[in-house]
């Protein structure tokens, strides 16, 4: 297997959470860091922390569901540093431990963040790797992903578009030397998960969770899911026959 290097980076929901974890590990001499994120005091302060690493920072505060203010922003960093490596990681969760029908509001807020921002994180950088044949794809889903839960059905329905789509794409950029990388976690503690009052079973911290991604995407792995036993607990329910998981998972 290939081990790939990364040295101009774009990570996006890199003000907290994974994103700010992934962007501290990465941060290094040689690293170019491309950081977007929507909290102006939390975004600075992790490309502060980055640059004292010695990493190359630009930070930028862009609301990812801005198609035409990502495009811009995307093309100037690649045009000063060419992207090997962008990791689609802004996600919000809205009022996540109602299990009632959520509006039709937060249901198109949801999908906006979590799939169309994600679109707009690769689609200015998708056609520059191919013609620099070099470049990976990491876009974050979640465990989430694999069923419908009867809490956040847009989270889920959000996270299961990543996941296909990703899984999808990666045939069609593999014979352009582009690699896509589908990550799936559990609860890793972040502001996200923080807000849940639900159980949150093998949670892990953010720094963790970084390392295990790293090694993943290193490895244009199809898939990086984690912590073991939570995917190992959600294939087994979504090997049940559907009545039996949704008696299971009734609330």
């Amino acid at each position: 297997m290939k081990i790939k290097s990364f040295r101009s980076i774009v990570i996006t929901g890199a003000s907290s959470g994974i994103g700010e974890a992934l962007a501290l590990d990465y941060a290094a001499p040689g690293v170019a860091l491309g950081l977007i994120g929507r909290d102006s005091a939390r975004l600075a302060g992790v490309a502060d922390a980055c640059r004292a690493k010695g990493a190359t920072v630009s930070s930028e505060l862009i609301d990812c569901t801005d198609r035409a203010d990502m495009a811009r922003w995307l093309a100037n960093f690649d045009d000063a540093h060419p992207v090997d490596l962008a990791i689609a990681s802004a996600g919000i969760s809205i009022d996540q431990d109602n299990s009632a029908l959520e509006t039709f509001d937060v249901v198109r807020r949801t999908m906006a963040v979590n799939f169309d921002g994600m679109l707009n994180t690769v689609e200015p950088l998708i056609d520059r790797m191919v013609a620099r044949r070099e470049g990976q794809l990491g876009l974050m889903s979640s465990q989430a992903a694999f069923f419908g839960r009867p809490y956040s059905a847009s989270y889920n329905a959000s996270k299961a578009a990543v996941r296909v789509w990703g899984e999808s794409v990666r045939f069609a950029l593999h014979k352009h030397n582009v690699g896509v990388t589908v990550i799936l976690p559990g609860f890793v503690e972040s502001p996200m998960s923080a807000a849940t009052v639900r159980a949150k079973p093998f949670i892990m911290t953010a720094t963790d969770a970084a390392r295990i991604i790293r090694r993943g995407l290193a490895g244009n792995a199809p898939r990086v899911a984690f912590p073991l036993a939570m995917t190992a607990s959600v294939w087994f329910t979504n090997l049940l026959p559907a009545r039996w998981s949704a008696r299971l998972l009734q609330p």
